[in-house]
């Protein structure tokens, strides 16, 4: 019986995360639309609607963003009148972050996008628990 091939496309754990996370992010897309959200700026809204101020360096840290990649995400969700940013008076380095009304208003209609992204994927909500909780656990073996 031949050994399975270690370098075949199918047993790779970084192909089935990349092309798992590709399509999921997808679904996404139509179910932020109509919140004016992009994925990524989604998920800057769900940091700060659990805890608003936030520090730029604490938004990153929480979403393994570089400040460089959270910036645009910031600057956009400003300009879109959802957070402001304000430098700190006691540290003059870091940059809160805070949710305006329009932000925090935003929070109710996004409760809708868990349901709808586990309707999209026609998986047992358990199951997804499960995938998720087994994520987590890789990425903090990857770290």
């Amino acid at each position: 019986m031949p050994t399975a091939d270690a370098l075949a496309l199918d047993r790779q754990v970084c192909f089935a995360l990349a092309a798992a996370s590709r399509t999921v992010i997808g679904l996404y897309r139509p179910v932020l639309e109509p919140l004016g959200l992009t994925h990524p700026q989604y998920l800057v809204m769900l940091a700060l609607w659990e805890r608003s101020p936030r520090t730029v360096r604490n938004i990153g840290q929480a979403l393994a963003l570089e400040p460089a990649t959270l910036s645009p995400l910031l600057k956009r969700l400003e300009s879109g009148g959802l957070i402001t940013r304000r430098r700190k008076v006691d540290d003059e380095r870091s940059l809160d972050v805070e949710l305006t009304d329009a932000g925090r208003a935003l929070r109710s209609r996004a409760e809708a996008v868990p349901a709808q992204i586990v309707k999209r994927l026609g998986m047992p909500v358990a199951e997804l628990e499960a995938t998720r909780d087994a994520l987590t656990r890789l990425l903090a073996a990857a770290s």
